[in-house]
């Protein structure tokens, strides 16, 4: 076990509990919540056949992404009727429990009625938040249920065009989820029994997730909310600043927040853009913003000495990946028409994952784009967030209301 703190500036990153093994990604994003896996050794190129799969299972219907804890992966699925979480061991894929809900969402814009957030995995439990926005807390150990709560229905959340996809956060014993409630935009429950700790502001859903930033000795929650960018107290959920980030009409805020040192990186498509913000007494300051750098859909950037990797566009239209200053926005190189795609940092390489099922191992260089082996891993959909531990890449597929967990060797 150790200890997972990065403070560099005035903030540090904290994670979903401060004791992890070596190689978890028990949460969205990994164990930092900015898609960087700490550890990992990536070659200078696969076998000409690509990596291997090492195993594969079964799923249905959904776009959560896996976590991973303690050589156990987590999977959040919809089975006809329930949504059902499953744990299989890390290195062959076995099946060791399984524990099942009633599903009742059905299905808006995009006619998948699956869950679309990543298991939460802290200490002995799990958190699992469905489309409906039921959150559920588990034993991470067998799946024996512990609490569940209906958020949506508690505080008149509203599913918008996916259902309900901010993945909740951990902060030391308290599940933060972004609900949209009335009066209840963004609620904390304790995570020993499910209960309501606080609420705080009207601000509607998104499906960016929130981050918990470590400030001076205090921790505070970074959430992207449906129009805004807001600071949240973590101990009480009191209204610290707030930050205009949205637009009205058929938008959405996906990407997660990334801090950079001081800093935090914000994006999104639609006519949003970029926006690189510093909190000053708890204030933001915009060091820079347009709409022309870095403005992504739903994927998150990944961040390496001073430059931002990441997708610019829209699935729906023209996507390049780019790597651009983060001070600045300056465009370092552009690969048009590259599509949307999922990407982890790992040391000096980049994973790629697009939603065509191509595999991309490349260089996290700012001189030029430089893609060291690419494979074709699934002829299917690939489009929920992945997840690298120990040396494998768990990707989730999607064919109509089925898929499979695939376990791939990267090293």
């Amino acid at each position: 076990m150790k200890h997972w703190f990065l403070i560099t500036g005035i903030f540090g990153f904290v994670t979903v509990a401060e004791t992890l093994h070596a190689g978890d990604w028990p949460q969205i994003l990994g164990p930092r919540r900015n898609g960087e896996a700490s550890g990992e050794k990536l070659p200078d190129a696969w076998p000409a056949g690509g990596p291997p799969v090492v195993w594969r299972k079964e799923l249905g219907e959904g776009y959560a992404g896996p976590a991973v804890s303690q050589n156990r992966v987590y999977l959040f699925h919809r089975d006809g009727n329930h949504e059902v979480l499953e744990a299989f061991a890390a290195a062959d894929g076995q099946r060791l429990w399984s524990r099942s809900f009633e599903a009742t969402y059905r299905g808006g814009v995009n006619t998948d009625k699956g869950p679309r957030c990543v298991p939460t995995v802290s200490g002995d439990r799990v958190v699992v938040f469905g489309a409906a926005g039921d959150l559920h807390c588990v034993a991470a150990a067998n799946g024996d249920a512990i609490w569940s709560r209906e958020l949506y229905a508690d505080f008149k959340g509203d599913l918008g065009y996916f259902g309900a996809g901010s993945s909740p956060l951990v902060v030391d014993d308290l599940v933060v989820v972004n609900v949209g409630g009335k009066d209840a935009g963004v609620v904390a429950v304790a995570l020993k029994d499910g209960r309501t700790v606080w609420k705080s502001t009207k601000e509607g859903a998104s499906y960016s997730s929130p981050i918990v930033i470590q400030d001076g000795g205090t921790k505070k929650i970074v959430c992207v909310t449906r129009l805004s960018a807001i600071l949240l107290a973590a101990k009480d959920g009191r209204q610290l600043g707030s930050l205009e980030f949205g637009r009205r009409g058929p938008t959405v805020n996906a990407a997660t927040p990334l801090a950079i040192n001081e800093q935090l990186f914000l994006t999104a498509s639609y006519g949003i853009g970029a926006k690189l913000i510093r909190w000053e007494k708890d204030q933001p300051k915009v060091v820079w913003e347009n709409d022309s750098s870095m403005s992504s859909q739903y994927s998150t950037s990944v961040h390496r000495g001073g430059n931002l990797y990441g997708i610019h566009g829209r699935e729906d239209m023209d996507a390049d990946l780019r790597c651009i200053e983060a001070s600045t926005g300056k465009v370092r190189w552009s690969e048009a028409d590259f599509g949307v795609a999922h990407l982890i940092l790992a040391g000096e390489r980049l994973l790629i994952l697009k939603p065509n099922g191509t595999l991309i191992l490349a260089e996290a260089t700012p001189e030029k784009y430089r893609a060291l082996s690419q494979s074709r891993i699934a002829p299917v959909i690939t489009r929920a967030l992945p997840a690298l531990a120990d040396g494998r890449l768990f990707v989730r597929t999607n064919v109509n209301a089925t898929g499979e967990l695939l376990a791939i060797d990267v090293r």
